[in-house]
């Protein structure tokens, strides 16, 4: 079938050329032009215009489809199946439906010619070009359309007047303003999405919000989403200099380690070790059999001290020396860097090594014990060494560093055979971050950060919770930067994912360690998903549900901070060491679960006082304004009259309590910890998801954040964003809207006054970045 394209609501001229030259390219053919041709076979449009090609199109039964369509169909290397990008329209207040659809199938099944077969319309618009474009609106359902005077034979359906007068109701047929296409279309609940209607031509016309034309902005808005999330989080300049490719490789002759296997068969292994020290070079490699053997003896618990230092310089040498994301060498260090007895890969290798620093004797095999100290200190230099290695892999493939040797043919290695897809990610399991090799190493972290803070000061010495930190977030912004192209939803799942399998694991940790945890996090992305997840376990524990909304600004200022005053009245001593719960406290089921547990208790009676009550009391009204997943409230779940109004009755006098409560704090520590992770929190949100702002002041009036504003200032978010598909475009929306009223001077009733008098450093720090998120609502 032949692919004839008009495009409308588009006014960026690159992206329309892009579409233009693409749609070429894949044999179909382009028309321009502002009015509808009825030749097309389908219309391309950002998101519901009330443009003539759109009304049009749907009206004739055409395609009408987003621009990703042609994208995708690009990648796909021929047309795809227009169904998935067919546009759907949505009033804010209901669910997306899809009258285009519709009258499409219609067309095509041949039970109608056009949406308005069969009508014959006396067309009463004064104004000409308004006019033409009606009756070629008209036409393209199929209507038949007259113009007044009306000639003697025609026999009507429907006068169509703007405005509405005496004199078109004259006629023998009914009479309605042109909005009534829209209706036909679409609906009534649509009409107002269309700039059609008509005005009495005495009133002053006023200002809606289908008169102004917010594509531009979303489409800006969604260019800066993009760069957003595709930028680089974790940068290591010291890998700048490991190669050079317009340097030869060898800079040795060729060496004969021939001696070097005679010395180890002898037990000469500090002599073969000196005489691999003095042979590395780019492009030069000993044979991995030696180091392997080199490496069991290490591990035996013999070697001296200055032989663990020597084999650890080997290895950075060789690191520095032949880097292995250059292709011939990936697969020699897949021989040297796993166990030299069981020889079962990286990830065995790497948690014996983690194990043996925690004093586990869950080894690969046994390993000397107890715990040697110089042991200790050589398999936490090989956690140190395994780190750098993944490190420079994950800048070789974010800066496109990785090439082959000179002579091999230039070429970028695939992060596929990367060695941190064959040690964290079997093959099945690439689709998910939380490998089994992932979730082991979570655990693992949780432990090493019990020990750090339990263990002797040779152990802490070992930094081991900061390495596996480190190594974690190298994992997530590498399985991030594989997927957030190709499947956005996929990254944000499986962030979450991990996030709250750490809060479930991490239960029996102090509060105050996490937060200090959380600190340490240098990923910004991982520390946004791990800091809202410990928050919301947090609060769950202590008696505050949160809900598991999307997280926004708007949801930090009206749910989190109040909670952070409940953690301020907890009991002292409250989750410095935390109990073992439920693990819907974390899951997607924590606004649900809170609830359920609610309704259950005001479900059984005990003298007419429903057992629920105490929890309303201590949180007041936000408690009964959290929703499950079908968006019903606890109030919508007590079918008993008198249940809810003792319910509500009780959420008044909580809130009354929480306005009036004591300004003492009754746990400072607890709340110094939620102080801290809802800080970390926001900053992190910021970083990630922040809103675009002018960098000079004469960059103002063109900057996407002083555009955004202007539009806020006389629509609300949803007004500006109806129609709008992408959601992290609306959240950007709603959190530009969020800083605004901050701004104003609205929200600040949420803090309660305890924690606004609080001396806590961390409180006070929190404090501060508040006030900062208002300036910037100003400063937009």
């Amino acid at each position: 079938m032949a692919h004839v394209f008009q495009i409308s609501g588009i006014k960026v001229r690159d992206k329309k050329r892009v579409l233009v030259q693409t749609i070429q390219q894949l044999g179909g053919k382009y028309i321009g032009g502002s009015v509808y041709q009825h030749v097309i076979t389908h219309l391309i449009i950002p998101q519901v215009l009330s443009s003539e090609k759109f009304l049009a199109a749907c009206a004739a039964g055409k395609w009408v489809v987003t621009p990703e369509y042609v994208l995708d169909s690009f990648k796909n290397g021929s047309w795809l199946p227009e169904g998935s990008y067919e546009v759907a329209i949505s009033t804010g207040a209901t669910p997306s439906f899809y009258p285009v659809r519709q009258w499409r199938e219609k067309v095509a099944s041949g039970r109608l010619a056009g949406a308005f077969q069969g009508w014959r319309v006396l067309l009463m618009v004064h104004e000409p070009t308004r006019r033409a474009m009606f009756k070629r609106l008209l036409k393209a359902g199929r209507a038949k359309v007259y113009r007044y005077p009306l000639p003697s034979h025609a026999s009507l359906t429907h006068v169509m007047a703007k405005p509405v007068t005496e004199n078109s109701k004259s006629h023998n047929a009914p009479c309605y303003p042109v909005s009534h296409i829209v209706q036909h279309l679409f609906g009534n609940n649509c009409e107002d999405m269309f700039n059609i209607r008509d005005d009495h031509p005495t009133e002053k016309k006023k200002c809606s919000f289908v008169d102004v034309d917010f594509s531009e902005l979303q489409t800006e808005l969604t260019d800066y989403v993009i760069k957003q999330e595709g930028r680089t989080r974790l940068r290591f300049p010291e890998f700048l200099g490991y190669h050079d490719p317009y340097r030869p490789q060898s800079q040795a002759t060729e060496t004969d380690f021939t001696n070097v296997g005679s010395m180890i068969d002898c037990g000469l292994f500090i002599e073969a070790l000196d005489s691999i020290r003095s042979a590395v070079f780019p492009g030069l490699l000993p044979p991995a059999p030696y180091l392997v053997s080199l490496l069991e003896y290490a591990q035996q618990g013999n070697a001296t001290s200055v032989f663990l230092r020597h084999f650890q310089q080997v290895m950075y040498s060789l690191l520095i020396t032949n880097p292995p994301w250059l292709a011939p060498v990936k697969k020699y260090f897949t021989q040297v860097l796993q166990c030299p007895r069981c020889k079962t890969g990286l990830w065995p290798f790497l948690e014996t090594a983690i194990r043996y620093c925690l004093s586990s004797e869950v080894t690969c095999h046994p390993l000397p014990g107890p715990a040697l100290p110089t042991l200790l200190h050589f398999h936490s230099d090989l956690l140190a060494f395994f780190l750098k290695l993944f490190q420079g892999e994950l800048h070789s493939l974010t800066t496109g560093d990785c090439v082959l040797a000179e002579g091999a043919g230039g070429s970028q290695a695939s992060a596929s055979g990367s060695l941190l897809y064959g040690t964290f990610w079997t093959v099945w399991e690439r689709s998910t971050l939380l490998s089994r090799a992932v979730k082991q190493l979570t655990q693992l972290l949780v432990q090493a950060v019990i020990e750090d803070y339990t263990e002797r000061d040779e152990k802490k010495s070992l930094h081991l919770a900061d390495t596996l930190l480190d190594l974690l977030s190298v994992l997530v912004e590498f399985w991030c930067q594989q997927h957030f192209r190709l499947n956005q939803n996929l990254v944000g799942k499986g962030l979450k994912d991990l996030a709250e399998h750490f809060a479930v694991i991490s239960q029996d940790v102090s509060p105050v360690v996490l937060a200090e945890l959380v600190v340490r996090i240098r990923s910004t992305r991982l520390k946004l998903v791990i800091a809202d997840a410990i928050f919301r376990s947090l609060c769950c524990r202590n008696g505050f549900t949160v809900g598991d909304e999307t997280l926004s600004l708007k949801k930090m200022v009206l749910y989190y901070l109040p909670a952070l005053g409940s953690l301020a009245q907890s009991p002292t001593g409250a989750c410095l060491r935390t109990r073992s719960t439920s693990h819907s406290c974390t899951s997607q089921g924590t606004g649900c679960s809170a609830q359920s547990s609610l309704v259950n208790e005001t479900s059984s009676e005990k003298e007419n006082i429903p057992r629920g009550l105490h929890r309303v009391n201590a949180a007041g009204s936000v408690l009964l304004q959290q929703t499950d997943g079908g968006g019903r409230t606890p109030l919508d779940l007590v079918l008993a009259t008198n249940l809810r109004e003792q319910l509500l009755q009780s959420a008044q006098v909580g809130d009354s309590v929480v306005r009036n409560t004591s300004t003492q704090v009754l746990n400072l520590p607890l709340l110094e910890a939620g102080s801290s992770l809802l800080a970390h929190l926001i900053f992190s949100y910021q970083q990630e998801r922040g809103l675009p702002s002018h960098t000079q002041p004469s960059d103002k009036p063109r900057s996407l954040g002083y555009m955004l504003v202007r539009a806020l200032e006389t629509h609300s978010h949803k007004k500006v964003t109806l129609g709008w598909t992408d959601q992290r475009t609306v959240r950007l929306v709603e959190d530009a809207e969020t800083l605004l009223e901050l701004s104003r001077g609205r929200f600040l009733g949420q803090v309660s006054q305890a924690v606004k008098e609080c001396k806590g450093e961390n409180t006070m720090f929190l404090m501060e970045i508040l006030e900062d998120l208002k300036s910037q609502g100003s400063r937009h």
